[in-house]
């Protein structure tokens, strides 16, 4: 009966998820901690597992787009998977209570972030590490047209990766909203590739943390087998959704929500 009603909340979790961009653990991490009661390490756990499965399917979707950008997204990981290293080694000596902290600062910095107005700020010169890794490229925009851009501040995008890591690691999300929001604030690029490539580094830095949190033994089966099941159709189902959904309205609901579990994990976490 636990298994199946995990497998509804994720479901739920995955849909909502689905329908901002931020992935379903976001949301199944606080559900599984305040609602079932789950150990907030074995729920990181299970959440890492879902975000490797969910991110494999987007981001073959966006290379087959030729959105991604292949060079920077392996250039960047070196940060992200050193980050998620020194996150988990770190983990096993933060208490519980932090880690609910965290998670709620994290949670009402989300919700401000959706509310803040994306424009674009395209590079239109190159950092010497990136001219010389050739890390600009192309994306299609409008059927055939193609629209060159540029990398700028490498070494800063580099070290947002690696706290990009870190926070996954701890607190079992892709830090996806990290890494978009420092490949398109800091590095200068056009918002359609940060998010494509930002999703096909979450993958690779879920797999990095979810590999060290099972040797250590917080991957419980009777956990993430159905978060992870119902995290994916979840997704599925919301990706097809959100082009009938007015996107202001769900946005302005889900700040409301994010910011009444935050609220939630703070208080638990202070206690």
């Amino acid at each position: 009966m636990f298994e199946l009603l995990l497998l509804f909340t994720s479901m739920a979790a995955g849909f909502l998820g689905a329908l901002l961009g931020l992935g379903g653990g976001i949301i199944v991490v606080p559900v599984l901690t305040l609602v079932y009661h789950v150990d907030i390490r074995y729920a990181i756990a299970a959440s890492l597992i879902s975000i490797v499965a969910t991110s494999s399917g987007a981001a073959a979707s966006y290379l087959k787009d030729s959105l991604t950008n292949l060079r920077l997204a392996v250039f960047l990981e070196v940060g992200t998977v050193s980050g998620a290293i020194v996150g988990f080694l770190i983990s096993s000596f933060i208490k519980a209570q932090f880690l609910f902290l965290l998670f709620g600062t994290f949670l009402l910095f989300s919700a401000l972030m959706m509310l803040r107005k994306r424009g674009e700020h395209i590079a239109t010169v190159n950092h010497p590490w990136a001219e010389k890794l050739k890390l600009d490229g192309v994306y299609p925009e409008g059927g055939n047209r193609l629209v060159e851009y540029k990398v700028q501040n490498v070494p800063l995008g580099l070290f947002a990766m690696f706290g990009a890591g870190v926070m996954s690691a701890l607190l079992g999300i892709g830090s996806g909203i990290f890494k978009v929001l420092a490949m398109d604030g800091a590095m200068k690029l056009p918002i359609k590739v940060s998010s494509a490539t930002s999703n096909f580094m979450i993958g690779v830095t879920a797999s990095a943390s979810a590999g060290a949190y099972l040797l250590r033994g917080d991957v419980r089966p009777e956990i993430a087998a159905p978060v992870a099941v119902g995290i994916i159709v979840g997704s599925f189902v919301g990706a097809k959704a959100m082009v009938k959904i007015p996107a202001v309205r769900i946005r302005q609901i889900f700040v409301v929500v994010l910011s009444i579990v935050s609220i939630q994990m703070i208080i638990k976490g202070l206690k």
